[in-house]
Formats: C-alpha cells, structure tokens, sequence
C-alpha cells in the first residue's frame, strides 16, 4: 500500500513536503490507484491540507465532481476531465466524497531520458487540466486502463520484467497525456496554473507559460529551465543572458514570442509564486521569506511584493488564511 508521508523539513522550508514512498512489495517510482482506494487509506484531512510534492499526480475523474488546487488556482473537474499537477507545484484536494476516478503517481526519474524530454516531464508551466474528446480520449483512457492492470498483475511476470513493462505503459500514458489540449474557456489557453500574474487568493491570472510550449523556442526553454533553478539568487535578465550566452534583448523576444510577457516579467511572476506559496502555507515571517528569495532585507521584498500584487505580504497572508 502507497504511504505518502511528509519528508523532514529544512529549517526554511514551511510547505509540507511529501516523498514518494512505493507500496509494500511494488516496484519503486509509480503506483496506480482509484480514489476510492484513496479515500480508504489517506486521512481527509492530511490530503485537504496544501502540499507540494515532489512526484507527479496524473488524475482523471469517472463520476462525480472534484473541487482541487493548485497553486492558488481552483478548478472543478468533472467527468473525462484530466488534471496533471507537477512536482513542486503546492496543491491539495477538495472533498473526495461522491467523486470517483484514477490516480497514477510517478516519479520523473521512472520514466527514461528520452520520453521525459518528449513528454516535457520538465514542463511545470503547462495547463493542469484538459478535457479530450473523441479519439484522443479513448487513446489515453485506453493507455491508462492498460497501466492499471498491469500495477496489479505483478505474479504474472518476473519483478524485473513487471518493471519494464510498467515502464513502457507509463510512457504511452505520459505522452498521450502531454499532448491532451485545455477545456476550451478554462483560461488555460495559454497559461498553467503555476504562474498567475496578479493571482490574489484563489483567482486566476494569466500565466506566462502554457499549451504553446511544444513550439516554444530553444531560446525559451533554456531561459526558463534556468530561472527555475536561479530565480532565488538573481532577478535580472542580464545574468540569465551572462550564464545562456544570449543578449538581453534576445532572451526578452524568446519569453514574449512563447509565453506573451517579456523576460523581466517572467521571471518576477515566478518571485511572485514563490512568495504566495510561503506566505500563505507557511508560518515564516516576511523577513525570512525575504531572505529565502534573495531579497536584501523584508523592506525591498515587501515594495517588490506589492508593486506587483497590489497587496503587502502580510495583507496577503491575512486575505488567504483569515485573521490569526
């Protein structure tokens, strides 16, 4: 049976954080499930709590409704509805009750380099839900239906066989699913929901990445990948220029052409998620999370944070989590 448990804490970090753990007697690094299975092992209260994972959640709704969210985002998922929440991504669910459906959890490392590239594994800007129709979805329901018999055929072969074999029907899964479109009207035409602009609680905003990013230039996708990785020691466009060995001004028509904001803007819009998630899941005080993201002391952050926002940190705090 899958554990999920909550991974040892740095001293910085205030987001429950959550390890993948493999069932007992499973193969580590994938496991399927239906939410009923879920529902019957997970305390309710442990998964409505906001956390951030580090394996990927690949969700598809059968019958009923499912309220979720994802960093900052509220989405209701109804039937053929699917929901891709990354690694990373702060997330938790609404009530399970009367919903049914199923859940593959991975990690990306399960999966081989190749298909991980071709998936865009490393895509944490994409649409978190799609609805397909037709024959796209009767491809990755079938893909789906065909990893869920084979998690619990594991007497039928060899471990190391079973292993590949999980392997090879994942991949189909995570391809099919990586090319599934947005529900037309979902504000996701063009943005995940990791990246809202001006989110403020559960709103939406537009997001600076999304479903164009399969034709996204290289350009792009090195700048992004690099933000991702820097953006709590530098702000500025000119070291991402530096460390790519572009110009500024290239980097800023490969962020608009592909994600409609310039790069300045992309990488403050991650400042800012960064900032919302701690504020509003954690206890750290603006000073600390000032630090954390690189800022030289709580004054700067908080002029950064409200410029941007429209609000102060601690205002924020309160507008999402209530009066202390």
């Amino acid at each position: 049976m899958v554990k999920k448990r909550h991974a040892a804490q740095d001293a910085g970090e205030s987001i429950p954080a959550v390890a993948f753990t493999a069932p007992a007697g499973r193969p580590a690094g994938v496991e399927v499930l239906t939410l009923a299975e879920l529902r019957g092992r997970a305390d309710a209260c442990a998964l409505a709590v906001p956390h951030r994972p580090d394996f990927h959640h690949l969700l598809v709704v059968d019958e009923g409704r499912l309220r979720h969210t994802v960093d900052f985002r509220k989405y209701e998922l109804s039937v053929n509805d699917w929901m891709w929440v990354r690694p990373g991504q702060v997330h938790h669910f609404g009530d399970l009750s009367g919903v049914e459906g199923r859940l593959v959890l991975f990690e990306s490392g399960f999966l081989d380099p190749a298909t991980a590239a071709a998936a865009r594994l490393e895509d944490w800007f994409g649409p978190a839900v799609h609805h397909p129709e037709g024959e796209q979805a009767r491809a990755v329901d079938c893909a789906l239906r065909h990893l869920h018999q084979e998690f619990g055929a594991l007497r039928g072969l060899p471990l190391e066989v079973h292993i590949e074999v999980l392997r090879h029907l994942l991949a189909v899964l995570v391809l099919r699913a990586s090319r599934l479109s947005a529900p037309a009207g979902s504000g996701e035409a063009r943005g995940g929901a990791g990246h809202g602009g001006a989110v403020r609680g559960g709103g939406g905003g537009r997001a600076p990445d999304g479903d164009g990013v399969c034709e996204a230039s290289e350009t792009f996708l090195r700048f992004r990948d690099a933000v991702e990785r820097g953006f709590t020691r530098s702000r500025r466009v000119e070291d991402y220029a530096r460390q790519l060995g572009y110009s500024p001004r290239t980097l800023s028509r490969a962020t608009a052409a592909a994600a409609g904001v310039g790069a300045k803007e992309f990488i403050d819009r991650r400042v800012v998620l960064e900032a919302k998630r701690l504020l509003a899941h954690g206890d750290q005080t603006a000073a600390r999370i000032a630090v954390r993201l690189g800022f030289a002391d709580a004054a700067n952050f908080a002029k950064f944070f409200q410029h941007r926002t429209g609000s102060t940190p601690i205002s924020f705090r309160t507008e999402v989590r209530g009066p202390a």
